[in-house]
């Protein structure tokens, strides 16, 4: 049984949406939906706050209003991604993000502690672009 997916936002205008869900092995998968369907991939660390990023960002179109992830759907992301982190000095900034968004400290300052924390410099936007046009497409 899938767990409810969390849109972040649409790729386009009424176009594919994308955002996350909880998968039944205790990490989180992306999914991108549209026209009643929806596909589910795994995830590595930088796409999911890819995802984190844009919702703070604003930088996607509006998700469908029913799926939209909320400030604390990302919070628990993100504290998920914390608690999974090996690496003790990425830890330390994810935990510093989390407090920023547990703080409800202004959109800029959780983006800069997210960016902190990616360990590319790929821009959030543009990796969740190139992760939809890579998952096959059915039917």
């Amino acid at each position: 049984m899938d767990v409810a997916a969390c849109a972040v936002g649409r790729l386009a205008p009424d176009g594919p949406w994308i955002g996350f869900a909880p998968a039944l092995d205790d990490t989180y998968v992306l999914v991108i939906g549209g026209a009643g369907d929806s596909r589910r991939e795994p995830a590595d660390p930088d796409d999911l706050l890819s995802l984190a990023l844009a919702y703070f960002e604003d930088a996607l179109e509006a998700p469908p209003e029913e799926l939209a992830a909320t400030h604390a759907d990302i919070g628990a992301l993100v504290r998920h991604l914390a608690e999974v982190e090996t690496d003790a000095p990425r830890r330390t900034r994810l935990a510093q993000a989390v407090d920023g968004i547990d703080d409800g400290l202004a959109s800029d300052v959780v983006v800069g502690r997210l960016v902190a924390c990616l360990d590319g410099d790929e821009d959030a936007v543009a990796r969740l672009a190139r992760r939809a046009r890579a998952w096959p497409r059915r039917g």
